[in-house]
């Protein structure tokens, strides 16, 4: 069961439940990020990229995860973070790649020109959500081929926001992908060398591509 842990806002002194998030571990299991009960949550006043993630270890496999750090929003309108327990030892290559593929795929965002780069609001079911004015991206570091549902929940997430899309993966991309990314005109890229750049695989993609800056 996902860890919860009372959370008092330091502004309102509000008192909320908040429920740990899960995500999938490269070995397919379910890891969540271990809460700090004796330490307070603090108000968000800025942001800083590097401190948005937390190591994750997973309980079944012992890898170490880079996830979101945990965040609360309370109606008063404070964004708390919700500390976060040192995780245990394991083994961090695969947390590192993930991490790597999204400052990869965040940088070469950058270089289009979306300087407002964030962490999307609305998590994805599975892998880490970024956004931007009128740009919606998913960056997903499945050890699957991600496939045409995937590509077709991304399109609608962005349709219901009434913004652009772009699919990162570190995998590739399952038969029929493709073929439904172009009909809806959702650029996908393949992130298979973290250090480089992010290469293109489909003809939205190329089309981007073909304005980098």
């Amino acid at each position: 069961m996902p860890e919860s842990l009372p959370v008092r806002c330091p502004a309102c002194r509000r008192e909320h439940l908040f429920t740990a998030p899960s995500y999938p571990c490269a070995c397919g299991a379910p890891a969540g990020p271990p809460l700090d009960r004796h330490t307070a949550p603090t108000a968000v006043t800025h942001r800083n990229w590097d401190e948005e993630w937390v190591a994750v270890r997973c309980a079944s496999c012992g890898r170490h995860n880079q996830w979101p750090r945990p965040e609360l929003g309370c109606p008063c309108g404070t964004v708390l973070h919700v500390p976060v327990a040192a995780p245990g030892p394991g083994r961090p290559a695969a947390g590192c790649a993930v991490l790597d593929a999204v400052t990869a795929a965040a940088l070469y965002l950058h270089r289009l020109g979306h300087r407002d780069l964030r962490r999307a609001d609305r998590r994805p079911p599975s892998g880490v959500g970024l956004a931007a004015r009128g740009l919606l991206v998913h960056v997903d570091p499945s050890t699957r081929p991600a496939t045409p549902r995937d590509v077709e929940c991304l399109w609608l997430t962005a349709m219901s926001e009434s913004a652009r899309c772009v699919y990162f993966s570190l995998t590739g991309y399952a038969a029929g992908a493709r073929a439904a990314a172009d009909a809806l005109g959702v650029p996908l890229y393949v992130v298979d060398d973290p250090a480089g750049t992010p290469r293109p695989v489909n003809r939205p993609a190329d089309a981007l591509h073909a304005t980098l800056r």
